[in-house]
């Protein structure tokens, strides 16, 4: 366990200072619209968006449910949520992207697998291996009633915002200014929802790999959000000026 700890410890740490770098070397990641050929070889993007994400998907769930740990309410509800974020992810969003003929650079398809595939497994070694039942934690528990209602507002906004996104990018055009609801408020509220999700993910499950996961969803997405905003601000001279990148009236 001691041993586990640390290698979560040490893939906190990675995280933080990929955070640090990127905000301090103000290095645009090569995805979306920022993609370039310079990062190199290129992929269709709704295969390099179903690649990337299959990891998490699947090792998780295997990992949890092939496990000698027991399993409990806890666990089965825990993978029914994790599910329910990737299926949707893996399988439903990137097929339903209007980005006919869009690439993705394998440079952030591996890295993303490294990602999905290193908090897939803390989380699913932890819940197969290691999870000890404690039977004082009851459906009724505040941290599961607190956890469930941030993780369904987190998701309600994120998929809320991928569709409003989706329906401004129509075939054969260019970006748009998006408005209305939380995008008069943060340009990226799709990132926004996800950093909820996965805090109320960990407030379920109180523990040290679901904290990991939440802190490496913020140093992934803030920089992006903040890659965001700077490019709408460059594309668009009308770009709403009070308007933050993912943290309302703050960031």
């Amino acid at each position: 366990m001691n041993s586990f700890n640390s290698l979560v410890y040490i893939w906190i740490g990675v995280g933080i200072i990929t955070f640090v770098t990127l905000l301090l070397l103000k290095v645009r990641a090569p995805y979306g619209r920022h993609s370039s050929e310079k990062w190199g070889k290129m992929i269709d993007n709704r295969l390099g968006w179903f690649i990337m994400e299959l990891p998490a998907l699947t090792i998780f769930p295997i990992m949890t449910i092939m496990g000698p740990a027991e399993k409990n309410w806890l666990t089965w509800l825990l993978v029914a949520l994790w599910l329910f974020h990737y299926v949707y992810r893996t399988i439903i969003f990137p097929f339903r992207l209007r980005t006919k003929g869009k690439k993705m650079t394998i440079t952030i398809v591996f890295s993303a697998i490294v990602f999905n595939g290193m908090n897939g497994f803390l989380n699913g070694y932890f819940l197969g291996y290691l999870y000890q039942i404690d039977d004082s934690i009851k459906f009724i528990s505040p941290n599961i009633l607190i956890g469930l209602l941030i993780f369904f507002i987190g998701m309600t906004i994120n998929r809320s915002a991928d569709l409003r996104l989706i329906s401004l990018r129509k075939e054969n055009t260019d970006y748009q200014i998006p408005g209305k609801w939380l995008f008069d408020y943060i340009s990226c509220p799709n990132h926004f929802g996800e950093i909820i999700e996965w805090i109320g993910f960990a407030i379920i499950a109180w523990s040290l790999p679901t904290l990991c996961f939440a802190i490496w969803t913020c140093c992934n997405l803030i920089p992006r959000a903040l890659d965001h905003h700077m490019w709408y601000k460059e594309k668009f001279a009308s770009y709403p000026t009070e308007r933050k990148a993912v943290i309302p009236f703050i960031l």
